[in-house]
Parts: structure tokens; C-alpha cells; sequence
């Protein structure tokens, strides 16, 4: 039985001698509230250091729902088995962890006498990737996990969040055009809050652990924003990381995705105010409705009243429509960028073959 085997005592963790031959782990920092924020080019540009170590986000928010199937996670069994499956998404993922190679067998030992949970798998797969570049910082880009905030700082009591906020209005509108989220406007203003509704909390009730930037203040002073990230995680700032355009990871990235496509070059800072190109007044209108208070909280100025009228009707249909238009996102995505249209596809896949697979055991 496999739950057998996988409960005798590991010679690479237990005994106080082998203790002290696993390196110290780094410290974690968690990137939040949501995606869309100029994520990237912060992360590009700290991953200069080489204290500090962040790899392409798991984004494990996608996985949440396969959770429960696993069952109950004292059992050995489900446990390693959950280990086998993120590794898996891990190595599914669009851009892969360079020069690491994750060994479920190995993360389980390392890991199954402590708390269980999928967080503890996902940070212990960072951990290790983080000490094989030698980092004392990892940090994990998957921003939406700010909702998860409370069980890692569980897990782990010196954990950093380091809360990243952008214009809503310039923020959506990106949004608008990711696959990675709703076709609808209304739907992922409504997301963006949830998000920083969670952030704004997190940071009241956690002020020494959570750093709050903006991308606007980014964008002006990359130089000043960039300092202060470092100190507040306890890496040393330098000159170098001012200049994406020598980053092999940056440039890799820009003909990966369409969405990453600047990532290789300099941010631009009239495109601050592009939003109000791509977007009408009555959009303006509806996220200035819905996202006026983090407006006004983190000193964005409202171009309108923000009085648009929202009710349950109106969302279901939004939903509707956007399931539509993403699934005619999709197919346009395979004639327009088949490289980035294959890799998604991929990572869906295999989430869609883990739930398929988990059904049939449940049954």
C-alpha cells in the first residue's frame, strides 16, 4: 500500500544530524491582490538579485476547485497523491522553472509531518527551487491566492505580501482583453474589488508584513518603488535591475504571449491614461461605481459620479455574454497566436484531465 510505505521515516529529514544538512528556506513573499497590476515587470526586475527568486506563478486559484476530491489529507495516500498532481500542473505550466527539476517523492518527505495543505506542497516546491538558485527571498507571483492570505501566514510566520495596486480603470481595461479572465467588464470589475477588498484588509490587519505600491508611482520612479520593495524584504537593491531590456527571461517571455509583450522594454507612461482610448464613459462610469472607495483609498482621481445601476440581473446576463466571448476568444487565439493558444490549451487540459479523472474515483 502506498500509504504504508510513504509513512516511514525519511533519512533525508528525520534525525536531528540530517536537520542540520537542509538549508535554511527562504523567506516567502506572496505578490497580490490580482493579475494585470505590471506584475511582471516588478518581478523581472527583482529577479536581477540573486537573493531573491521568483519563478512563473502555479496561479493556484485555477486548482482551488479540484480540492475537495482529493479527500481527507491526513491520509497519505490523497496527500501524495495531491503532491503528484501540483508538481504536474507545475511542469504543465506555459513557462517552466529553469533548472529545476521537482521531485514529488521529495517534497512529500519533506513536508508530511507538518501542517497539510495544498499551500504547504506549493511553497515547498518554491522553497526548493529558491534554494537550488540560492535565494534568501522567494517570491510566488500568483496574486490571486491574497484570498488564501490567512492560511499561509498559518503556515508560515514570517511571510511577506507585497500588495500591488494599478488604476482600476487602466487595470480592467487590460484586463478586458486577457484570456485568463472574464469577457466582461462588469464581471471583472467585480473581481478586481473582491481582490482588493481582501488586500485592503490583509494590510490593516497585517501593516508590518504587507508593503502597498502602485504602478503609477512605478511607472515615474522605478528606481525609488524598486529600493523600497527591496528593503522591505531584506534584499539589496541595485542598478542593474533598471534595465529590463538585459533580462534573457523578459525577452523570452515578450514572444511567448501577446499579453506579455512589453514586458522586454521600458514601461511607458503616457499609457497611464490609455484606458481612456479603450475604454467608452459608460465603462469609466461603471468601475468608477463599483471601485470608488479604492479610488478615493489609494488617491485616484473619478472622472464621473459613478451612479451607474447594477442588480443580479445584470450580472447573470454578463456572465452569459462572456462565456460566449470566450469561447470565441479561444478560437481566435489558435489562428492568431498558436504558440501561446497550445500552451494554455495544455495547462487546461490537464486541469480538465485531473477533474475528469478525479470524478471517476469518486464514483
Amino acid at each position: 500500500m502506498l500509504s504504508q510505505q510513504m509513512t516511514q521515516p525519511s533519512t533525508a529529514v528525520n534525525g536531528a544530524a540530517n536537520r542540520l544538512e537542509v538549508p535554511q528556506r527562504p523567506r516567502p513573499v506572496l505578490m497580490t491582490p490580482i493579475r494585470r497590476c505590471g506584475s511582471h515587470a516588478l518581478r523581472l526586475r527583482l529577479n536581477f538579485s540573486e537573493e531573491f527568486y521568483s519563478p512563473y506563478p502555479l496561479h493556484i486559484v485555477e486548482f482551488m476547485p479540484l480540492l475537495p476530491s482529493y479527500g481527507d489529507l491526513s491520509n497519505d495516500f490523497n496527500y501524495f497523491q495531491l503532491v503528484i498532481d501540483v508538481v504536474g500542473l507545475q511542469a504543465a505550466t506555459m513557462v517552466k522553472w529553469d533548472g529545476v527539476s521537482l521531485d514529488p517523492v521529495v517534497i512529500f518527505e519533506r513536508i508530511k509531518d507538518a501542517p497539510r495543505s495544498i499551500h504547504a506542497i506549493t511553497w515547498e516546491m518554491l522553497f526548493l527551487a529558491g534554494q537550488k538558485h540560492q535565494a534568501k527571498v522567494v517570491m510566488d507571483k500568483s496574486l490571486d491566492s491574497v484570498h488564501y492570505a490567512e492560511e499561509l501566514i498559518s503556515l508560515f510566520d514570517d511571510m511577506l505580501f507585497l500588495n500591488v495596486v494599478r488604476d482600476p480603470r487602466a487595470q480592467i481595461s487590460s484586463i478586458n482583453r486577457a484570456i485568463i479572465h472574464d469577457f466582461d467588464i462588469l464581471l471583472n470589475t467585480l473581481t478586481w474589488v473582491r481582490a482588493h477588498d481582501a488586500g485592503r484588509v490583509l494590510a490593516q490587519k497585517y501593516p508590518d508584513r504587507v508593503l502597498t505600491i502602485r504602478y503609477e508611482d512605478f511607472i515615474q520612479n522605478q528606481a525609488a518603488v524598486l529600493q523600497s520593495v527591496c528593503a522591505f524584504m531584506g534584499i539589496t537593491f541595485f542598478d542593474d535591475m533598471l534595465d529590463v531590456s538585459q533580462s534573457h527571461e523578459a525577452q523570452g517571455l515578450a514572444v511567448l504571449s501577446n499579453l506579455w509583450a512589453s514586458n522586454s522594454s521600458e514601461p511607458i507612461p503616457a499609457n497611464v491614461d490609455k484606458f481612456k482610448k479603450n475604454l467608452s464613459l459608460e465603462e469609466i462610469r461603471l468601475i468608477e461605481t463599483l471601485s470608488a472607495d479604492h479610488m478615493s483609498y489609494y488617491g485616484y482621481e473619478r472622472m464621473t459620479q459613478g451612479s451607474t445601476l447594477i442588480t443580479e440581473s445584470t450580472i447573470q446576463t454578463a456572465k452569459q455574454q462572456s462565456a460566449t466571448v470566450k469561447k470565441t476568444a479561444w478560437e481566435q487565439m489558435k489562428i492568431d497566436d498558436p504558440q501561446d493558444y497550445q500552451l494554455r490549451k495544455f495547462r487546461a487540459d490537464y486541469l480538465a484531465m485531473l477533474r475528469h479523472k478525479l470524478s471517476q474515483v469518486a464514483a
